[in-house]
């Protein structure tokens, strides 16, 4: 699961480097991803994710348990 935010699900994405000349050649867009570890309350331990900066403000703003939920129910997250 390289590259891939284990909140949101976000992938890089892939477009076109524009030169002057408007000649196209292809470039990725890559995620802001972190490693990061958070505390579970429920579970007592330490919880290491693979986030984007999107899904940590989705942490910040649910708490931690909601979002894994919601992430678990979308496929993003397994075994945790």
């Amino acid at each position: 699961m390289a590259r891939v935010c284990q909140i949101t699900g976000r992938k890089r994405m892939i477009g076109n480097n524009v030169s002057h000349s408007k000649r196209r050649t292809k470039r990725e867009f890559a995620l802001n991803l972190r490693t990061k570890k958070f505390w579970s309350e429920e579970q007592q331990k330490f919880i290491t994710l693979k986030v984007s900066c999107k899904g940590l403000r989705q942490i910040c703003k649910n708490g931690l348990s909601a979002t894994l939920k919601e992430a678990g129910q979308k496929g993003y997250v397994k075994n945790i």
